[in-house]
């Protein structure tokens, strides 16, 4: 399992950012796929989980802001991320979990500017 994250950078407070997530050694049809976050001197935490059945989660701190899709033609997940609070700022890691074992790929950081 692979899992390449990209799209972080620095965004302006209320603005948007999409990350993305290429997954290999994943199948969407029977793996749930997230978003996990990690906040500088704070635990990681998670932000979302889609299942295989295509239902999403979302932490309180996210709900109808941000919004998890995946691309199963193209093997990736997506996280849009709107109205970015500078308390959004933080590593986002994307996870896959394939046979009971949950993987990370490496972060992307996402800095939030007041």
């Amino acid at each position: 399992v692979q899992l390449q994250a990209s799209g972080g950078g620095l965004v302006q407070a209320g603005g948007s950012l999409r990350l993305s997530c290429a997954a290999s050694g994943v199948d969407f049809r029977i793996n749930a796929v997230g978003w996990y976050r990690q906040a500088p001197g704070k635990q990681r935490e998670l932000v979302t989980t889609m299942f295989s059945s295509g239902s999403a989660t979302y932490a309180d701190f996210v709900k109808g802001r941000f919004t998890i899709s995946r691309d199963s033609a193209k093997n990736t997940v997506y996280l849009q991320m709107n109205s970015l609070k500078s308390e959004d700022t933080a590593v986002y890691y994307c996870s896959a979990m394939v046979f009971g074992v949950l993987y990370w790929g490496q972060g992307t950081l996402v800095t939030v500017s007041s």
